[in-house]
C-alpha cells in the first residue's frame, strides 16, 4: 500500500468528533432496546408508554440526522484536499460502497437471516444514496451554496404531500417518483421467491440534510472566522427549535401526525414531541437538528475527559456502527441460551429477527445495563482503529 498524499492535509475539527461521538452512543440504546426489551412495547403508542419510555426513544431521534448531516460536513471538509472530480468520484463509490454494506453485512447483523428474507433499508443505505447525490451534483459543478439551497427546498418542502392531493401527481412518472423518495413504500416491497424488501428511510429528506451538511462545511474552512461561524451554528439552531414550537404547536405544516391536548399533562408533551421519522418529518429533522447545530456552536471550546471519550467513538462512526450490531447480535445470543430457550425457540413467526422469543428480554433498566456493557466494550477496539487511522494512509480507510 503506498500513502494517500492528500491525506497529510487532513485535519480533524473536535467538535463534530465529539458531537458525532455523542449520538453514535445514543443511537445503540435504541438498538439494544430493540432486541432486549421485554414484550417490546412500541414507545409512540401513547395509549401504554410512559414518560421513560418515550424519552429512551426520543433521545435517539437526534443521532441520524446528525449524523448524515455531519456527513455532508465531512464531504465538504474532504473536498479541500480533492479536485472536484476526484471528489464526485469517491462520494459516488462511497455511496454505493454504503448501500452493498446495508443490504448484506448490516441486514444479516440485524436479523441473522443468511437466505436474506427481509432486506432493511436503514441509515447506511439513506447516507449511501444521498452520497451519489451529492456526487453528481459536484460533477455538475454546483457550488456549495447551490447545493444548499437545493438542500433547503427540499428539506421544507418534502411534506407537501401532507397538504396536496396525492392522486393530482401520481399519474406521471416524476410524481410517483417524487412521492415515493420523498415517503418511501408503503410496507414491503415483495421482491419474489419469498423475499422482501423494507425501506425504512425514505431517501428524500435525508439527501435534503446531507446537502445542508455539505453547505454548512464551508464555514469549517480553515480560514472561516471562529466566532463568526459559532454564531450561525447558534442562531441557525435556535432558530430550527422556534420554527418547530410554533409550526408544532399550531398543526400548521410539517408533519402528517397532529397532535392534540392528551388526558394528562405527560401524555400532551408525549404527544407534542411525538413528531413522525418513518419517513422523517420536517418538524422531526427540526426539533433534532436544532439542538445538533447549538451543540456544534458550544462545543468548540470544550476540552476535558468526557470529550475526549466522545472523540474516540467520533473519530471511526462507520467502524463502531458495524461493529455495535454485531456485539448486539452476540449478546443477544448469549442471554438467549443463559435464559434457558433452546434451539427450538430461535425462529419466532411474530419476529422478523432470530433469537427473539415473545418473552425474552429485559426491563428497561436492563436495557440501559445492556447499552452500557455495549458501549464499554467498544470503547477498545474504537481507540486502537481510531490509533491506527491517524498512523496509516491507506485508501480503504476512506472506505471503514
Amino acid at each position: 500500500m503506498t500513502a494517500n498524499p492528500m491525506a497529510t492535509s487532513k485535519y480533524r475539527i473536535e467538535s463534530i468528533d465529539i458531537l458525532r461521538g455523542a449520538v453514535m452512543l445514543i443511537m445503540a440504546i435504541d438498538h439494544v432496546r430493540d432486541f432486549f426489551h421485554y414484550g417490546h412495547p412500541e414507545p409512540n403508542d401513547l395509549a401504554i408508554t410512559t414518560p421513560l419510555l418515550f424519552f429512551t426513544r426520543f433521545i435517539t431521534h437526534f443521532c441520524a440526522p446528525t449524523f448524515v448531516l455531519l456527513t455532508g460536513v465531512s464531504a465538504y471538509l474532504a473536498g479541500t484536499r480533492r479536485t472536484e472530480n476526484q471528489l464526485s468520484m469517491f462520494l459516488i463509490k462511497r455511496g454505493l460502497w454504503l448501500i452493498m454494506i446495508e443490504l448484506v453485512v448490516i441486514t444479516f447483523a440485524i436479523t441473522l437471516n443468511p437466505f436474506f428474507s427481509v432486506i432493511i433499508l436503514q441509515v447506511i443505505w439513506a447516507i449511501g444514496g444521498s452520497m451519489i447525490v451529492l456526487g453528481v451534483l459536484v460533477a455538475l459543478r454546483a457550488s456549495s451554496k447551490v447545493i444548499g439551497i437545493v438542500g433547503l427546498v427540499i428539506f421544507f418542502g418534502h411534506n407537501i404531500f401532507d397538504v396536496v392531493k396525492v392522486h393530482a401527481v401520481t399519474d406521471t412518472f416524476l410524481g410517483k417518483l417524487l412521492l415515493t423518495t420523498s415517503r418511501g413504500p408503503a410496507g414491503f416491497w415483495p421482491l419474489g421467491n419469498g423475499h422482501r424488501l423494507a425501506m425504512a428511510y425514505a431517501l428524500l429528506p435525508w439527501t435534503g440534510v446531507m446537502l445542508i451538511g455539505y453547505a454548512f462545511g464551508s464555514l469549517y474552512k480553515k480560514t472561516f472566522d471562529v466566532v463568526k461561524r459559532r454564531k450561525i451554528l447558534l442562531y441557525s439552531g435556535l432558530s430550527l427549535i422556534v420554527f418547530f414550537l410554533v409550526f408544532r404547536y399550531f398543526n400548521i405544516y410539517g408533519d402528517p401526525s397532529p397532535w392534540s391536548v392528551q388526558k394528562t399533562m405527560a401524555l400532551s408533551i408525549i404527544a407534542f414531541f411525538n413528531v413522525t421519522k418513518y419517513p422523517c418529518s420536517l418538524l422531526y429533522l427540526s426539533i433534532t437538528l436544532g439542538p445538533a447545530l447549538i451543540i456544534l456552536s458550544l462545543t468548540e471550546k470544550i476540552s476535558n475527559k468526557l470529550a475526549a471519550i466522545l472523540i474516540v467513538y467520533g473519530n471511526v462512526p462507520f467502524f463502531y456502527y458495524l461493529c455495535h450490531w454485531y456485539l448486539i447480535k452476540a449478546l443477544n445470543i448469549i442471554v438467549f441460551y443463559i435464559s434457558g430457550f433452546n434451539n427450538s425457540q430461535i425462529v419466532n413467526p411474530h419476529r422478523r429477527n432470530y433469537f427473539q422469543p415473545d418473552d425474552f428480554g429485559f426491563n428497561l433498566f436492563g436495557v440501559y445495563v445492556v447499552w452500557l456493557v455495549v458501549i464499554i466494550i467498544l470503547y477498545f477496539p474504537c481507540r486502537w482503529y481510531s490509533k491506527y487511522k491517524s498512523t496509516h494512509h491507506q485508501w480503504w480507510l476512506s472506505y471503514l
